[in-house]
């Protein structure tokens, strides 16, 4: 079973829209949810908590239904922003209690050993707790509910790096056990290069691909030559490129059949996510075109 399921969703704003996007979230597995800004992932994932609702389309948390059996399903969701959503005149005491009058599968030894475990003073207010800090209570409380799916929009944005390896790093522990599911969205894509187990990558709405990294890695590759390998045929093979005077560099989304076109006559290097990305951006929607 899939922990997530969007199907057909389509939703209109005056200056954007997602339009008929499927993917799923696959059980016990990091995926994280890429694109540039704008890109409409936050949007999705208020669509998922039924923060907003969508033109067209069903979503599906565990085989049920949003918002059919929403407040079953937000039992098992555990959600945490980039934005801190606390009552920031509490302090993390006052603030553990007002979320375990709202779970009833509230675990407040749990919360109690994810503040000492995160170094977060009980007696401190909201409001003066770092930006980092804040990250970490949200996630001692998203993690004290009973959750097993975890959704993050943007929760190292802004961040300093030690603190991003740290969340990283805590959330790799996390799956260890095989029973949680993480759904992590981001547009800093050095990130999930490091943890997630699948992407799904939107762009203006529209969902690229969503598929295994491994996959992509495999998939996906960097081409760096001299322009006069450059013809029309040539250049469909790519999702964009970019020329200067000594030469060129481009995206393909064909690996294989690039090496059979380039031979030895080009270097063809492995792609990261954020290559993926800047290049699918640049050259637009689909795939082909130059920038």
């Amino acid at each position: 079973m899939n922990a997530v399921e969007f199907k057909h969703i389509s939703k209109a704003y005056s200056n954007f829209s997602i339009q008929d996007l499927s993917f799923a979230v696959p059980k016990g597995y990091i995926t994280g949810l890429i694109g540039p800004n704008g890109a409409g992932k936050s949007t999705l994932i208020k669509i998922l908590l039924h923060l907003a609702i969508p033109e067209q389309g069903r979503v599906f948390i565990e085989g049920m239904e949003m918002p059919i059996r929403e407040k079953e399903i937000k039992e098992r969701i555990g959600f945490v922003s980039d934005e801190s959503h606390f009552y920031e005149h509490l302090t993390v005491r006052q603030t553990g209690r007002l979320l375990a009058s709202f779970y009833r599968n509230w675990n407040e030894t749990q919360f109690q050993t994810y503040l000492e475990r995160f170094e977060l003073p009980a007696g401190k207010k909201i409001s003066d707790l770092s930006k980092g800090m804040k990250m970490k209570f949200g996630l001692a409380a998203a993690l004290s509910h009973g959750a097993k799916l975890l959704v993050m929009d943007e929760p190292t944005a802004g961040l300093d790096p030690v603190f991003r390896r740290e969340l990283l790093d805590l959330l790799a522990d996390l799956m260890q056990d095989e029973q949680h599911t993480i759904l992590f969205s981001t547009h800093i894509t050095t990130d999930l290069d490091r943890v997630a187990d699948y992407v799904a990558f939107m762009n203006r709405g529209k969902l690229v691909f969503s598929e295994s990294k491994d996959n992509i890695q495999e998939r996906y590759a960097i081409v760096k030559g001299g322009t006069e390998l450059l013809d029309a045929d040539i250049r469909k093979q790519f999702v964009s490129v970019r020329e200067t005077s000594v030469g060129f560099e481009g995206l393909v989304y064909n690996r294989p059949q690039a090496e059979k076109l380039f031979g030895g006559y080009a270097v063809i290097e492995p792609a990261n996510l954020e290559d993926i990305m800047v290049y699918t951006v640049k050259g637009g929607y689909g795939h082909g075109g130059t920038a």
